[in-house]
């Protein structure tokens, strides 16, 4: 989904939402949506992941700290192509992305905030861009580019990396989110709505061949030949700065066998 489809959902809720400060003991609801593009068994694809935080009426979700998303077993994220340089989170501080090779960034997102300045509850989205980070002790690592321009102008650089996790799922994404402060006397930002991907959908490398450079799409995560009898399993535990936690969970439905071939795995 495009993000100006997404923009009217997260303004209604901001207008709902954020007309005060979270109180005590208040309980922030989360959802999470998974997504392949394409969704081909043993073929190359994308993912698009997303959560989204509403709290009681006219209260704002605290601000996120923490997220713990678990991601199925057999995806063959290290045989995607993807991040095939690295970008350091000092480049990235000092120059943005443009301080980072082409070829380490892994994927796009963008991320909608509410905020409130006096009584008026102020929404901002602020594109993300995810780039392949070294290494942590044998771990993918990667770095989440998020630049915000009006009400706050900021760029915050935020950690991710991939870790084991137990079955069903066959890993997860540790991503720690500083607090982001706005105006004097004014609450940290709060995170609304995010969506992201990791994948080659609107990603392109660069090569050079006989002197030439050629643009290209890096492969993709690779698919399993089977699917899970309950489909893909996705979860998610996350953390806010008032020491609260809230959890999602999803599947992704297998394809239908009558209406999909599967592919032979490209490695």
């Amino acid at each position: 989904m495009p993000a100006s489809a997404l923009a009217p959902a997260v303004l209604a809720l901001v207008t709902l939402g954020l007309a005060g400060p979270p109180s005590a003991g208040a309980q922030t609801v989360a959802t999470l949506s998974a997504h392949f593009t394409p969704l081909q068994l043993g073929g190359r694809t994308t993912l698009d992941f997303g959560f989204a935080f509403s709290a009681p009426a006219r209260e704002v979700p605290p601000p996120l700290t923490e997220v713990q998303l678990r991601y199925p077993g057999n995806l063959g994220i290290g045989l995607s192509g993807l991040g095939l340089a690295q970008c350091s989170p000092q480049a990235l501080e000092a120059s943005g992305p443009s301080g980072c090779p082409a070829d380490s960034v892994m994927g796009y997102g963008v991320a909608y905030t509410g905020i409130v300045l006096g009584t008026t509850p102020v929404a901002e989205d602020a594109p993300i861009t995810v780039f392949r980070a070294p290494d942590q002790q044998g771990h993918l690592a990667l770095l989440f580019n998020a630049e915000g321009v009006a009400p706050v102008q900021t760029r915050i650089v935020f950690p991710g990396l991939l870790l084991p996790a137990p079955s069903p799922f066959g890993g997860l994404v540790s991503i720690g989110i500083p607090l982001v402060p706005t105006l004097p006397g004014a609450p940290y930002i709060s995170v609304i709505h995010l969506r992201a991907t990791i994948g080659p959908q609107r990603v392109t490398y660069y090569e050079r061949v006989g002197g030439v450079t050629l643009a290209y799409k890096p492969r993709g995560i690779l698919l399993p030949g089977g699917c899970p009898r309950s489909g893909f399993p996705f979860a998610a535990r996350f953390g806010f700065a008032d020491g609260s936690f809230s959890s999602a969970q999803t599947n992704i439905a297998c394809p239908d066998p009558r209406r999909h071939r599967r592919a032979r795995p490209r490695r």
